[in-house]
Order: C-alpha cells, then sequence, then structure tokens
C-alpha cells in the first residue's frame, strides 16, 4: 500500500495526471504498479487502476488477474470498480475513501447516483435504437462453439 501511496503522491508533483497510484500483485511479486494518466494521455478511463490493470494483463499474457490483489492509493471509482470485478483479481485494498476523494475534487457520487437510474431518467441523453436484427451479435456469440467465455 505504501507504494500506491507514493506513486500517487510522485504523479502529483510531476503533473502528469491526478493524486492516484495502483499496485497489483500476484503471490507476493509486483506484477504492476500505475498512476493516473487522465490529463497527460488524454484519456478519460486512464485511471491508476485501469492503467495498472491493463499493464499486469500484458505481462501476465491473460485478460483475467486470476490469484492478484490489487492496491490502490484510494476507493475506486464506479469504473474502475467495475474493471476490477471484470479482472478476476481476489482481492482489493485501498487506502483513502471515496469522501476523501470528493474533498479534494474528486466527487464520484454524481456517477453512483446515475447507474441507479433508469437509462432514459439519467442525466446524459440516452436513448435505446432497437434495429430489426439488434441481438444478431448475441445470437452468433452463443452459437459459437469456439469462444473464449469471460
Amino acid at each position: 500500500m505504501k507504494l500506491a501511496i507514493e506513486l500517487a503522491a510522485n504523479n502529483v508533483s510531476s503533473g502528469k495526471g491526478g493524486p492516484f497510484g495502483a499496485v497489483i500483485v500476484k503471490n507476493d511479486e509486483i506484477i504492476a504498479t500505475a498512476v493516473n494518466t487522465v490529463t497527460s494521455s488524454n484519456d478519460p478511463t486512464a485511471h491508476a487502476e485501469v492503467n495498472a490493470i491493463r499493464e499486469a494483463c500484458k505481462k501476465l499474457d491473460s485478460f483475467q488477474l486470476d490469484d492478484c490483489e490489487i492496491y490502490s492509493s484510494c476507493e475506486p471509482c464506479p469504473m474502475c470498480l467495475g474493471a476490477i470485478y471484470w479482472s478476476r483479481a481476489k482481492k482489493l485494498y485501498f487506502a483513502a475513501s471515496k469522501d476523501d476523494a470528493k474533498e479534494a475534487g474528486f466527487d464520484d457520487s454524481f456517477i453512483y447516483s446515475e447507474i441507479e437510474l433508469p437509462f432514459n431518467q439519467r442525466k446524459l441523453s440516452t436513448e435505446r435504437l432497437q434495429t430489426v436484427d439488434y441481438k444478431k451479435p448475441f445470437k452468433l456469440w452463443n452459437a459459437t462453439n469456439s469462444k473464449i467465455e469471460y
């Protein structure tokens, strides 16, 4: 955890992104470290946890982080939490809370509240468009024998 916090603090000093760091460990070995690079990479998804997941998956040559633990300098935002669940990491540790992040200007409460709403009641104008073949990709997926499930 100390490393995740140190990475986050150093990232602030470097000016490359926000105050967030993440470390992924497997069998007591550091697999990946990353920081938030949203502003330096012009990528709103370049949060520390997502960057670390991407790096660890490349290193492990896998799309899942089985038996890995993630150390995050802060409680993950909804996007990062979703990515962590999708990665199948076995455990998450975090230091600062989402309330601590909110005090520093990183408030995710709006996103959490939006997720709970039906899509047509969200602030982001959202409309479902169902074409005749809108289920075709899922039908093909279900019929494919060579798929790799995740």
